[in-house]
């Protein structure tokens, strides 16, 4: 009976060794400890600020972006739908901003800072650092690309998302 509880004491010792041994690990790479005499962290600017790969904010990350590619696209496809073409390119649609907003307003609260963002990966163009109501309802925003090739580029970036999701979550199986 006592070489039960002592393999089930050495157990318990070396599970806490365990949790001891990841939570030095863990404090190694934290650029904010102090006392333990460890040599400061060095991250790349990829990795600095981001969350450990796997971890739950990593997945709401990814997720979150998921969310914003949609939106992306969809603001891209109302652009389209509801814009005209130029006379010297037919390809390229373009819309006043006025229009847009009155449009898209209805559907989502964040249109200025999704025109920020779709205009940041290349996919429309407008003038100005950012847009205003009223102000700015005159500025013309135009698609930089054809739909047919965002609708792709979108569905390749869902795509990688959704197999970096899946192969995570093997990783915690």
């Amino acid at each position: 009976m006592s070489s039960v509880m002592f393999e089930s004491l050495g157990d318990k010792v070396a599970m806490f060794n365990q949790q001891a041994t990841r939570h030095q690990d863990t404090q190694a790479k934290n650029p904010f400890t102090s006392g333990l005499n460890l040599p400061r962290p060095k991250f790349s600017k990829e990795e600095y600020g981001r969350p450990a790969a796997g971890s739950l904010s990593d997945i709401r990350g990814r997720k979150a972006s998921a969310h914003i590619y949609k939106e992306i696209l969809e603001l891209c496809e109302m652009i389209y739908q509801n814009g005209t073409p130029c006379k010297d390119e037919p390809d390229i649609i373009g819309i006043t901003f006025g229009d847009l907003f009155n449009i898209y307003v209805h559907i989502n609260d964040k249109c200025v800072g999704l025109l920020l963002r779709a205009r940041k990966q290349n996919f429309l163009h407008f003038e100005g650092e950012c847009l205003f109501q009223r102000r700015d309802d005159n500025v013309p925003i135009f698609l930089t690309k054809p739909i047919a090739e965002i609708r792709q580029i979108f569905k390749q970036k869902l795509e990688q998302q959704r197999i970096e999701a899946q192969q995570i979550e093997a990783q915690h199986l």
